[in-house]
């Protein structure tokens, strides 16, 4: 048996699913949110993330925070920030505590947009699970996504 015709293991088989589920999920919101708002899936969260950054009193989140939270290099996340700020969504400002720090703050017209995005994002979602939850092989993952409690603690 060659390596190109080698049955896939359980855990390979998996892997591919969870996979296709999140590539199916993420190309559903995406074709949304840039319809209908001009943003794509990682704007999205970029503005999604930096929105909660400010919840609690002295909780600010380096650049390095943000890429992992959006699942970006710190390059990549940088060129995004940059992008979101030169529409006026974000601005950036220097840590007054440490001059070498630089946060980002999602502005009132980020805010604003972030607002009229998130049902067309939650909608999309829901359609794109349901969609899913009719492959076979999907089925059981969707089942978990919809099972996760995030409620606090």
């Amino acid at each position: 048996m060659t390596a190109t015709n080698a049955p896939r293991t359980a855990l390979a088989h998996g892997w591919c699913a969870l996979s296709l589920l999140h590539d199916r999920i993420e190309a559903h919101i995406e074709r949304a949110l840039q319809a209908r708002h001009g943003l794509s899936v990682r704007e999205y969260s970029l503005l999604d993330v930096l929105s909660q950054q400010h919840t609690d009193e002295g909780r600010h989140l380096r650049m390095s925070e943000v890429a992992d939270a959006v699942v970006l290099s710190q390059s990549a996340t940088t060129r995004l920030v940059s992008r979101l700020e030169d529409r006026g969504l974000l601005s950036r400002y220097l840590c007054p505590t440490d001059r070498r720090g630089i946060y980002t703050e999602v502005t009132d017209a980020g805010l604003a947009l972030l607002a009229e995005a998130r049902p067309t994002n939650d909608t999309a979602l829901r359609e794109a699970l349901d969609q899913a939850a009719r492959v076979p092989e999907l089925t059981p993952l969707v089942q978990a996504v919809e099972s996760i409690d995030v409620s606090p603690r």
